[in-house]
C-alpha cells in the first residue's frame, strides 16, 4: 500500500510539473517576457522564420548563453534560420564585429568562434588588434595573411555597416538579445533565465509558423 501512495504521489507530482510548464507556456505574452517591435525587420530568408541572436565575444553573458543556446540551434527544424549577428556599440564592440564577420566570410567552423570565445574569457587575450587575431587564430587553422586580407575587404566593411543598421532597427540595449522573424525582441532578463529565452523563442517560433 505504500508503496502505491508513493507511486500515486509521483505520478500526481509529474502531472503538476508538467502542467506547471505548460502554463508556463502559456503565460507568455508581449509585454512580460518579449517586445513585439513597432516597424518589424525584413528577415534575411524570406519563406523562413528567422531567430536572430545578436552578441559580443567580450560579453560574458554571451559567452555563459553559448552552452544553452548551441544545442538548441542544431536542433531547429528546417523551417527556422538561425543567424547571429555582433552588436556594435563602438569601440572594442566593432572591432570583435569586425573579427566575427570576417570569420564569417571565411566559412571558419563554430570550433574556431568559440576559440575566440575562450581566449578572451579563459585566457584573458584581447583580441583587440588584427594583427592579434591572426596569431591566436592561426593556432585554430586558420590562414593568417587571409584573415588579415579579409578582415580589411570592402565586403567585411559593408556587412559590419549592415549589422550596425540591424542593431539600430531591433532597437537593442545590450546582449544577449534575441529577434524572432524581425518582429519580437528579448533577451535572458526578460525571460527570465537562459532557458526560458529559448522557451519564449520557440513559442515565437510556433506563433510565426501557424500564422503562415
Amino acid at each position: 500500500m505504500r508503496n502505491l501512495i508513493i507511486s500515486a504521489t509521483l505520478a500526481t507530482l509529474s502531472l503538476l510539473g508538467a502542467a506547471s510548464v505548460q502554463a508556463q507556456t502559456l503565460d507568455i505574452q508581449a509585454g512580460k517576457q518579449y517586445v513585439e517591435l513597432k516597424n518589424p525587420v525584413p528577415v534575411s530568408k524570406p519563406g523562413k522564420i528567422e531567430v536572430v541572436e545578436l552578441f559580443w565575444y567580450g560579453c560574458g553573458h554571451c559567452y555563459q548563453f553559448e552552452s544553452s543556446i548551441n544545442p538548441w540551434a542544431e536542433k531547429l527544424p528546417e523551417d527556422v534560420n538561425f543567424v547571429r549577428i555582433p552588436a556594435l556599440f563602438g569601440g572594442m564592440w566593432n572591432v570583435h564585429g569586425q573579427l566575427f564577420i570576417t570569420l564569417e566570410a571565411m566559412k571558419a567552423d563554430h570550433k574556431v568562434h568559440a576559440a575566440v570565445f575562450d581566449g578572451i574569457h579563459k585566457q584573458g587575450r584581447k583580441l583587440a588588434t588584427p594583427e592579434e587575431m591572426a596569431d591566436y587564430l592561426a593556432g585554430h587553422g586558420i590562414d593568417r595573411e587571409a584573415f588579415l586580407k579579409t578582415f580589411n575587404s570592402f565586403g567585411v566593411k559593408s556587412q559590419l555597416e549592415k549589422a550596425k543598421k540591424l542593431g539600430m532597427a531591433y532597437q537593442i540595449t545590450g546582449v544577449p538579445v534575441l529577434i524572432v522573424n524581425g518582429k519580437y525582441r528579448f533577451d535572458i532578463g526578460s525571460s527570465g533565465g537562459p532557458q526560458q529565452a529559448l522557451q519564449v523563442a520557440d513559442h515565437l517560433i510556433a506563433k510565426e509558423r501557424a500564422a503562415q
